[in-house]
């Protein structure tokens, strides 16, 4: 017997909320095609779950506990992601195991479209480009020092129970001028390559603490550029970053320019030696023995040595400065590098130098907006979830530029969080 509903009293479809959100996510590129087992409970739409974490993360909620709850009170949200408002919304478990359990790949598909479709809106170009990683701390009784774990927290030998995948970091704060605080936490780091005229994610990476930034900045590099062909002009870092085999890569390979702050470790401490040609000088001003070469790491080095132990001997066996090293060992020794090193071609302290390196803090920028949809807050845990949970962000923030450029609003492609519930709302067209 066919049943008779009640008229709605209001039209979903004239729930301005509703349009807009439906607007935004129109944008979204399609899930990719995937086969499905028949095993199990009913496989949910893949587009519909993805939509909901971002608006999760659009809208600052930090737990599927609380996205669930407020997709139940809000059907126009629930019908505007792609649900079925008449009935429930996912229970949290269906939105863990899709975190947990979906491949990386498909996210890095959706990621990949939404920058290829920048670069065709001409919101990205590349020229300009620079990286630098965020920490993410796992959600684990161990980084909350109001736990009673006296002993072993930090012990980098013992990952924790509820996260093993997680390793040890270390984060450094600068409370003020040279201050320096630092603590450490179980978790991971988002590495990032970023547009720095766009200020928008170009490349990717989350890995776990002990993978250090010099690993992976050569990936972040290659990675646009094989699959977008980029061009690069200019790559930006901090010290991190100071590396040779980077810096050569960026020279050699990529035939751009690296502006990438020295790391004082890296700079030779002459001591007092000088060259004069193809001489070297001792602190003494005596004139050091030349004794061969040596190759470390594929860099080759002439070595000097006193002149007191290795040669014709002057006639006092007495070091003019009183070196500690004339007794201690067999005099002093000076390599000379002989290979040539990329950070000559580095103009440091320049004003040019100056100039593209203050670039580097649209990365900032980059990841204080990423901060602001919870990127450092993750509900989840595991090494798979936590990089979901990463890229989802970066998609979010991507989405919402996209948008700004479809409609218009090129000036507001970096409001995050606003765009949607407060600029799209001054337009009538939306309703």
């Amino acid at each position: 017997m066919k049943q008779n509903h009640q008229p709605e009293l209001i039209n979903p479809e004239l729930l301005p909320p509703r349009l807009r959100w439906q607007e935004l996510f129109a944008l979204l590129p399609p899930w990719p095609e995937q086969t499905y087992v028949k095993r199990g409970r009913n496989p949910l739409n893949r587009n519909a779950l993805l939509k909901a974490c971002i608006y999760q993360r659009l809208t600052g909620r930090r737990f599927l506990t609380d996205l669930c709850m407020h997709l139940e009170e809000s059907p126009y949200i629930l019908a505007a992601v792609g649900f079925d408002q008449y009935k429930p919304a996912p229970s949290v478990e269906r939105f863990s195991s899709f975190l947990s359990d979906t491949e990386y790949t498909h996210f890095l598909w959706i990621f990949i479209d939404l920058v290829q479709q920048l670069f065709d809106e001409g919101a990205i170009t590349a020229t300009h480009v620079g990286f630098d990683s965020c920490p993410v701390p796992s959600w684990v009784k161990e980084n909350n020092l109001k736990t009673g774990i006296h002993q072993s927290r930090f012990d980098k030998t013992k990952p924790p129970r509820g996260d093993p995948e997680a390793r040890l970091g270390v984060r450094i704060h600068y409370p003020g001028a040279k201050k320096k605080k630092v603590t450490y936490f179980w978790g991971y780091r988002h590495h990032m390559l970023a547009d720095l005229e766009a200020e928008l994610p170009l490349w990717s990476f989350t890995e776990p603490c002990d993978i250090a930034e010099t690993k992976l900045a050569v990936p972040l590099l290659e990675a646009p550029l094989i699959t977008f062909g980029v061009k690069y002009s200019t790559v930006c870092g901090d010290a991190e970053y100071d590396s040779e085999h980077i810096l050569r890569y960026i020279q050699d390979t990529l035939q751009a320019k690296a502006y990438v702050a020295v790391n004082p470790a890296h700079i030779a401490d002459h001591n007092g030696f000088r060259r004069n040609g193809d001489k070297v000088f001792c602190p003494g001003d005596l004139q050091m023995y030349r004794k061969g070469k040596m190759t470390i790491k594929g860099i080759t080095y002439i070595q000097y040595c006193c002149p007191f132990f290795n040669g014709p001997r002057p006639c006092e066996l007495i070091c003019p400065v009183d070196h500690p090293k004339f007794t201690k060992q067999k005099g002093c020794n000076y390599l000379w590098r002989s290979t040539d090193n990329p950070r000559d071609h580095i103009p440091y302290g320049t004003e040019e130098f100056k100039t593209h390196y203050n670039r580097r803090t649209a990365v900032e920028r980059v990841f204080s907006r990423l901060l602001s949809i919870s990127l450092q807050q993750p509900a989840v845990r595991g090494l798979r979830s936590i990089r979901n949970h990463c890229i989802i962000s970066d998609i979010a923030v991507l989405l919402v530029a996209l948008a700004a450029h479809r409609h218009g609003y090129r000036d507001k492609a970096r409001y995050v969080k606003t765009l949607v519930p407060n600029i799209f709302s001054q337009n009538n067209r939306w309703f």
